[in-house]
């Protein structure tokens, strides 16, 4: 926010619909937008997956697992989507279970003890806000991981690829670096979620898009992401090997730039970092 403007009040005029945040949130949903298993396969070599929490099962929501980025090895993390409509219900639409968020907390930690930098990609809506989900722990699973990826001693990256929703998107994403791709979104909810609750009605969701200032130039703005990484024309799906090289790219220089600093170090700006999230001051 500009230091001229105000916080506005509940009587505020309505925010007018501006059609860059809704064409920003279809290119960050489009159906042949890379996901976040694509990246992984085609940006590290020799994955082999982790499963299981050692709780309760494996979450089909969720992959991770050892690989080596550049002859290096490192941890990756994803959700998966699933392309058809068998894959997509049966890992209920990106959308981890606890489970799933405990799965890929038990693979950092695995990193952790051998020094092994983390990357997770993430495009998700939210987390599993189902019945079962809830009575297993969502919330404090969410919660453990914000606490766990606080304090890891090793360097970690988070990119966003398409959407980052909520308290699921952000249990990835407590991370040293977290980029951003330009046309993705990273917000507490939906802008169908959003105007459900603020005007309800869910078909002001353009409305609530541009209220919501969800998109990559706003959350870089306010400091929620490090860096926001540039897209072919139209978007990524139009041309995945341009936009794969320019990840490659800038996890290559993120990573770098980590490694020189010692752990002490590394902990301590990641603390500033978060501690200094989305700070902003207003006058009258």
């Amino acid at each position: 926010m500009a230091e001229h403007e105000t916080v506005r009040s509940a009587h505020a005029p309505a925010v007018v619909p501006t059609p860059e945040a809704w064409t920003k949130t279809e290119l960050a949903r489009h159906p042949q937008r890379p996901y976040p298993m694509d990246f992984i396969e085609a940006l590290f070599t020799d994955f082999s997956e982790i499963h299981g929490d050692r709780a309760f099962g494996d979450d089909a929501a969720m992959s991770c697992g050892m690989a080596n980025f550049h002859g290096e090895p490192v941890l990756v993390v994803g959700n998966l989507k699933g392309r058809t409509l068998k894959e997509r219900v049966a890992r209920k639409f990106g959308s981890p279970d606890p489970e799933g968020y405990r799965k890929a907390l038990r693979a950092m930690k695995i990193a952790e003890k051998f020094g092994r930098p983390i990357f997770t990609f993430i495009d998700l809506a939210g987390a599993n806000p189902g019945i079962g989900a809830e009575e297993r722990g969502q919330g404090e699973a969410i919660a453990r991981n914000l606490l766990e990826m606080s304090r890891l001693r090793v360097p970690t990256i988070a990119t966003i690829t398409g959407e980052g929703g909520s308290g699921g998107a952000l249990a990835l994403a407590v991370a040293d670096r977290v980029l951003m791709l330009e046309n993705a979104i990273y917000s507490v909810i939906s802008p169908e979620g959003c105007a459900s609750i603020m005007w309800k009605d869910a078909t002001k969701k353009q409305q609530a898009a541009a209220a919501l200032k969800y998109t990559a130039i706003d959350v870089k703005l306010l400091g929620c992401v490090d860096d926001v990484l540039p897209e072919p024309e139209g978007g990524t799906q139009n041309d995945p090997a341009a936009a794969m090289a320019m990840v490659d790219e800038k996890l290559r220089y993120h990573l770098a730039g980590l490694r020189a600093l010692p752990v002490e170090e590394l902990l301590e700006q990641r603390y500033l970092k978060f501690r200094n999230i989305a700070q902003f001051y207003t006058t009258a």
